[in-house]
């Protein structure tokens, strides 16, 4: 008992408060290169702390309602540390047309202990559009995903900022990070034609800047721009959306340059470039965390707790007779001792 009463200590939750704070705040805005033991360790602490007091302390563990607000507090630390552990935050950037698998993933946060499925999740990314209020501020993202089912057949689902994806505990939002890719095919002089994509900086925040470079094998750096247009404006609402897009391709190879249409193509050294088509990538904002629901849940029963403990307290100020009484007849009811029984029996 000595040593719970230590742990249930209010200057160990000074501590464990303080180490929470500097452990949030290293790793605010998802920094890569700090890790969340930072985090675990704190909540850990607090947890051992809380789980002392409510053992210790008579003033929460026989009150009903602070009793259970506590244990919920309590599994709410404990959910917050395993989610830690067991967490990941991600970014990625598909193409339109193209299967998501776990390569794609950018800028990857996890915790040591994850575990989940994500070599489970499979979508295909569709078309997608994005409305513009005047003044280019951005309003509803409606980006078209495609689902296989165990049939083979696939179900289309529009996902956005608030319009979450769920795949295997996995959730995805779209973010502002978008833009255009260009479709290329590759004719060597000697080898087989190689079709792929280039993604292009995001739209329209880089609008002046749609530019990228590629090297074939075996010949000098490629560089592209895309003079494109799809109907921005500033002064009035408008809506993004590839397939009502157009875009010239300029490439640039040494001293030569030269503008492409869609199905155009010119001579490189070493080969053939084919401009097939303009397509277009969304960014998605993917994370993970098991315990969300729990969380929840935990988090409604410790509210519960909260105002049955403050329905008792309100209900003793205003009804102070009943709660005496009710007192009274705990005390009539409790049972006692020994000698007493005795001497009532003779």
């Amino acid at each position: 008992m000595k040593w719970f009463r230590l742990l249930a200590s209010l200057k160990l939750t000074l501590v464990g408060m303080i180490l929470l704070v500097i452990g949030a705040s290293l790793t605010y805005d998802n920094r890569l290169d700090v890790t969340m033991w930072v985090l675990v360790v704190p909540l850990a602490l607090l947890a051992l702390n809380l789980t002392a007091a409510i053992f210790t302390n008579q003033r929460i563990n026989r009150q009903p309602g602070l009793l259970v607000f506590h244990i919920g507090l309590l599994s709410i630390i404990v959910l917050a540390a395993i989610g830690r552990l067991s967490f990941i935050d991600a970014h990625l950037e598909i193409a339109e047309g193209q299967g998501f698998t776990p390569d794609l993933l950018l800028e990857t946060k996890q915790g040591p202990l994850h575990a989940g499925r994500l070599d489970k999740v499979r979508f295909v990314q569709g078309y997608y559009t994005v409305d513009y209020a005047e003044g280019m501020h951005r309003g509803l993202t409606n980006s078209q995903v495609l689902i296989p089912d165990e049939r083979g057949q696939f179900t289309s689902k529009i996902v956005g900022d608030d319009r979450v994806l769920v795949l295997e505990g996995y959730r995805f939002y779209t973010t502002f990070n978008k833009g255009f890719s260009v479709v290329l095919t590759w004719l060597p002089d000697q080898g087989i034609p190689v079709t792929g994509r280039i993604n292009l900086p995001s739209y329209p925040l880089y609008d002046y800047k749609q530019d990228n470079s590629w090297t074939p094998q075996g010949a000098s750096p490629v560089k592209f721009w895309l003079q494109v247009n799809t109907g921005m404006r500033e002064d009035a609402a408008w809506v993004l959306d590839a397939r009502n897009s157009r875009g010239v391709l300029v490439v640039s190879h040494g001293d030569q340059r030269v503008e492409l249409q869609v199905g155009e193509s010119t001579r490189l050294e070493g080969g053939q470039l084919r401009y097939d088509r303009l397509s277009a990538w969304m960014g998605y904002k993917v994370y993970y965390d098991p315990t969300l629901r729990w969380l929840f849940f935990v988090s409604i029963i410790a509210v519960i707790g909260m105002g049955w403990h403050y329905w008792q307290v309100m209900g003793a100020r205003l009804f102070p007779a009943e709660a005496q009484h009710q007192r009274s007849d705990e005390k009539s009811s409790a049972p006692t001792g020994g000698l007493a029984n005795a001497g009532e029996d003779v």
